[in-house]
């Protein structure tokens, strides 16, 4: 079903002379300033001491880079081709539930600049817009992510709401059967539904523009924010509670609900939170076009591995045979050029534009958007690569050759009656 658009731009959202942002860090700094204490803090840290969270960044710090010269590199396009459709970068927005608190309907807002950069934006089953809405006011290449529910009629609805919105992937997240134990959001009060306490309160008091332009805009249309994606039977059966741990979350997921999705899900499919290069195969064996390897941005499983250090290893069980996407730490363009080495057809980035948008909506996650267009821009100059297919594990060298390896070799998917194939 094919939407009409109808833009409407946003004053507020299209003024970023005053976002003096050089890089990602710059945008983290000014959201810090704009958003609530309980709101950033969601967004930015991990689970417990946060081992995971720290080595995500960590790990990209022992991959180096070796570069050519005496290539010209002035033609250079980053222009990639994800399941069949041209994009201007390598990249997709990562599904991210908050962002309608950090801006009003920063959904929309990211959706727009995903739109404007020419890359998806893939809306999460937690947002606070609904994605008719994002549909119908934002367009572009809309992708949606699922999470399994104990009632499976509940989420196949949503399945079927977002086929009938014009979505054209869906994302299925599979690396959260248990909520994650993210003691700040206790410590926050940091509820869904919202709930008002002595503590928020006062944090929210500090940050008057975010109170008055967000919350009270909410106050003023729509009522209190909630999960605006959830069918009435499954908003009735939420519990007040910690974000992540009130939303609905079921530990029985098996390789059936997999075929049942495939079943009624006409677009292409993800299955998001792969780190297994086993569960990466089977995954392809039940159906799924795409694997995103993800540790949940270090958000669920303390000292888990980073996605980075068995990319390789998935790349290798399965590159050529599906797309494969990669999300967790990545802060800079050479992150994303290190990954695309590594084998990723493409990476997801959420944290990042979640930081634009909570520093100036629209604008601001155009300006994340931009940073990373500009940063992998240069490393290719550098490198020596003209296009994403001449970024190779032969651009890199591993610090610790015992813990992180190129995989066997960079895959090409070539495309054959719709259905990947290996060259």
């Amino acid at each position: 079903m094919q939407r009409a658009v109808h833009p409407v731009p946003n004053k507020a959202d299209t003024m970023s002379d005053d976002l003096k942002a050089y890089n990602i860090f710059d945008l983290r700094q000014i959201a810090i300033k704009r958003v609530p204490k309980g709101f950033f803090e969601f967004v930015d840290r991990g689970t417990e001491d946060e081992v995971s969270l720290r080595n995500n960044r960590e790990v990209f710090d022992r991959i180096r880079f070796r570069t050519r010269t005496f290539v010209d590199v002035s033609k250079r396009t980053q222009e990639t081709t994800i399941f069949g459709v041209k994009h201007k970068m390598p990249m997709v927005i990562a599904p991210t539930g908050v962002a309608g608190l950090l801006w009003h309907e920063g959904e929309i807002a990211l959706a727009k600049a995903a739109r404007a950069a020419g890359i998806p934006f893939t809306l999460a089953t937690g947002s606070i817009t609904a994605m008719e809405r994002v549909a119908d006011e934002a367009g572009g290449e809309l992708w949606f992510q699922l999470y399994l529910w104990p009632d499976r009629a509940l989420s196949h609805e949503l399945v079927n709401r977002a086929k009938a919105a014009g979505y054209k992937t869906l994302v299925v997240t599979v690396d959260g059967v248990s909520s994650g134990n993210r003691e700040y959001n206790l410590r926050n009060g940091f509820t869904i539904p919202f709930s008002f306490s002595l503590r928020n309160s006062w944090d929210m008091a500090k940050h008057p523009r975010w109170l008055f332009g967000v919350i009270g805009r909410y106050l003023m249309t729509t009522g209190m924010p909630t999960y605006a994606n959830y069918p009435a039977a499954a908003r009735a059966k939420m519990t007040r509670g910690p974000v992540g741990r009130s939303s609905l979350r079921t530990d029985s997921i098996k390789w059936d609900d997999l075929d049942a999705l495939r079943k009624i899900w006409p677009g292409k499919l993800i299955v998001k939170g792969i780190l297994d290069p086993q569960d990466a195969k089977t995954a392809v064996e039940h159906g799924a076009d795409g694997i995103d390897v993800s540790n949940h941005g270090g958000r669920n499983l303390d000292g888990i591995v980073s996605p980075i250090e068995v990319l390789p290893e998935i790349v290798d069980a399965v590159g050529g045979k599906t797309t494969i996407f990669m999300d967790s730490g990545i802060r800079r363009g050479s992150d994303v050029v290190k990954a695309l080495a590594l084998g990723a057809n493409a990476v997801m980035v959420g944290r990042s534009t979640l930081y634009g948008v909570a520093a100036g909506g629209e604008a601001g996650a155009a300006r994340a958007l931009q940073i990373y267009r500009d940063e992998i821009h240069r490393n290719m100059a550098l490198l020596g690569c003209n296009t994403i297919a001449d970024i190779s594990p032969q651009c890199l060298l591993f610090a610790d050759k015992h813990e992180l390896r190129a995989p066997k070799e960079r895959p090409q998917l070539r495309v054959v009656e719709g259905k990947a194939a290996e060259s």
